[in-house]
């Protein structure tokens, strides 16, 4: 029997991209298939996944099957039916199945449940898709559940071997250094919380007759167990395996649900009230520290998961393993970072054309003000790209970015410009046409004429300046009617007879000095308008640094406290290792923890001149694709070296 098919409703338009898939997924959907031993994505639980915008909290559980995994799911969905619990010996859940629901104590948080199919299922023929189903479930989850039965022995630690083939099936580079011995140095950094629950648990919390805690329970059984022979270091690697890998371990017995055995072969339809009141309030403690404290899940340099970077990991790492490679972390960083980036350069550009769009009225009066608007509107653009994009080494999607934004504000500009053009030509045209009818009709062709059209002319200027809002043609398009008009007036000019010649020269010369005024105005604004498009090329390329900048040094520190991080869980290991007396098994893990300290070290005094060799450079190909000089360059990169240097 499988879970019943989940009720799904395509969100509208105004839903997508919030929580409406999530609030209509009222069942559990297989997302991972493990059908013939070969295993596949379905595309319809991906698809619920590209409609979840919010960073996910990500809680897979595994365990040996009929050990009641997926009633804790349940739980946890706050829900007594969903993932199918069975009740024969028949293994139910196949694959993986996902339930998406809200998140009850992260508002702007959801909550993606991953329950796997029993390991060890007798009907299985090969046993290395179980291997495959717990990678995927460490590689995916953020909190990561091992479900067992009655106590943590040495068979509950042999049964969970699969931890121990995790070097083989993961990686986290695509090349290793020798220093890193396995590659699996880095696990630390991005392994999921480890939560083993201990069902049906019926010993007491003691310890050399003294009361311990769940997780002491839980750390005494890592303890390894001295000795060199095979068979003890065969029985050691689990325990160094989990505490290698995993360094938040945590831990949760429950009682037997009932004694009652009809009651717990149909479970989901008890009641409550009908289940141990110790069994209950163990639930309730497992599902609240799931609920407070299982992390959103991330990606290197704390980059978080929302749903379509999650279903986008899962068609990855799927991927990789049916070509019968192993999946690398960084690869499938990168792969991911390809696509991320290039919806973050979409957004960006949709971000920026809808703003101005809504901001902008054509024509502007001032080119300035259309360049305030752009340099407004740019930034939160950039913004946009920042907080989605990652891992753009050689930021070629934010140049693409930038040129992008370059080329939407030409067409703005020229936009503008016609919208202007086209205003002024059309007020100018109704302010003109009773002058024009009587140029037509001859009406200034008399004595005293000239001195009628110039008045009629300037009537025409004076209306034409009082339009507001003609925008940044103002100017040329008077000019051109002017010049236009210079014929005729010379011409009725020269045919007042009640003008003496000396009158007449008088006039044509002040005429003459108006025009070449007016040509001097029109050349002093498109000389002060090609200044103001190079301060906010200047403008546009500092702010583009500046996003740069914060970001790197951001990078730059989580990088560091996640080496840190690594650091200070290996020192644990070593100093764990020596007080339980295997001084050499603490010996060999120098070489990581030297590697570790040397790396450390190195991004302390290396990071900060590298990053700005990097933003001049970057800096450098960005005033490029906006034409920004030379010599104004040099200054703005110049003072990228001076920020650094003050701090």
């Amino acid at each position: 029997m499988q879970p019943p098919a989940r009720e799904y409703v395509e969100p509208t338009r105004a839903g997508r991209g919030h929580l409406a898939a999530v609030l209509t997924m009222n069942s559990p959907i297989c997302l991972v298939e493990n059908k013939n031993e070969h295993l596949l994505v379905n595309k319809q639980a991906v698809q619920i996944l590209e409609h979840i915008s919010q960073p996910v909290v990500v809680v897979a559980i595994v365990g040996l099957y009929r050990t009641g995994k997926s009633y804790l799911m349940n739980r946890l969905a706050r829900q007594n039916h969903g993932f199918p619990l069975g009740s024969t010996v028949q293994s139910e859940t196949k694959g993986i199945w996902m339930w998406c629901v809200s998140h009850p104590s992260k508002p702007d948080h959801t909550l993606v449940l991953l329950d796997t199919e029993g390991l060890g299922d007798v009907e299985k023929g090969d046993p290395k898709n179980d291997s495959w189903i717990f990678a995927l479930a460490v590689l995916l989850s953020s909190a990561f559940v091992y479900n067992s039965m009655s106590t943590i022995n040495h068979q509950a630690l042999e049964q969970l071997h699969y931890v121990t083939e995790l070097t083989k099936l993961i990686k986290t580079k695509s090349s290793t250094t020798p220093e890193e011995v396995d590659g699996s140095t880095d696990f630390v950094s991005f392994f999921p919380d480890f939560i083993w629950t201990v069902r049906d648990f019926t010993l007491e919390l003691k310890l050399k007759g003294h009361p311990i805690t769940e997780d002491e329970y839980l750390e005494n059984a890592l303890k390894l167990i001295p000795g060199m022979s095979a068979k003890i270091r065969s029985s050691n690697l689990p325990r160094e395996c989990i505490r290698n890998f995993f360094p938040k371990r945590k831990c949760f017995i429950f009682d037997r649900p009932t004694n009652d055995k009809e009651l717990l072969a149909h479970i989901d339809d008890v009641s409550e009230d009908q289940l141990d009141p110790h069994f209950q309030e163990q639930t309730n403690r497992f599902c609240s520290y799931i609920f407070t404290r299982a992390r959103t899940k991330t990606l290197r340099e704390g980059f978080m998961v929302n749903g379509p970077r999650l279903g986008a990991l899962v068609v990855i790492y799927v991927d990789t393993i049916n070509s019968g490679a192993v999946p690398c972390l960084e690869n499938a960083v990168t792969t991911l970072a390809q696509r991320e980036n290039s919806v973050a350069v979409q957004k960006a550009a949709d971000h920026y054309s809808e703003q101005m769009a809504q901001r902008v009225k054509l024509p502007t009066d001032t080119l300035q003000e259309l360049l305030d608007v752009h340099m407004d509107c740019e930034r939160e653009a950039t913004t946009v790209f920042m907080e989605h994009s990652f891992k753009d080494d050689e930021q070629e999607f934010q140049k693409k970015l930038v040129e992008i934004i370059k080329n939407k504000k030409e067409a703005f500009l020229q936009q503008n410009e016609q919208a202007s053009l086209t205003y002024c030509q059309a007020r100018l045209n109704q302010l003109s046409e009773a002058l024009m009818e009587s140029i037509a009709a001859g009406v200034f062709c008399v004595p005293g004429g000239h001195k009628c059209y110039i008045e009629a002319k300037r009537r025409i200027e004076q209306g034409y300046w009082q339009v507001p809002r003609k925008g940044v043609k103002a100017k040329e398009v008077l000019q051109s009617f002017l010049q236009a008009q210079a014929a005729i007036e010379q011409s009725i000019l020269q045919a007042d007879r009640a003008l003496t010649d000396g009158e007449k020269a008088i006039a044509a010369e002040r005429a003459m000095k108006e025009a070449a005024e007016k040509e001097q105005e029109l050349l002093r604004q498109k000389q002060m308008e090609q200044q103001q498009e190079m301060e906010a090329k200047v403008r546009s390329m500092q702010e583009n640094i500046a996003q740069l900048r914060e970001k790197l040094e951001k990078e730059r520190n989580n990088e560091l406290r996640e080496l840190e991080r690594m650091l200070e869980h290996k020192l644990k290991v070593q100093e764990d290792l020596l007080k339980e007396g295997f001084r050499k098994k603490s010996e060999e893990m120098q070489a990581q923890t030297n590697y570790l300290q040397n790396v450390i070290d190195s991004a302390k005094n290396e990071s900060i001149p590298l990053i700005v060799q990097f933003l001049e450079r970057i800096g450098s190909q960005l005033g490029s694709i906006l034409n920004v000089p030379g010599g104004v360059m040099t200054r703005i990169l110049k003072g990228i070296t001076s920020f650094f240097k003050k701090k």
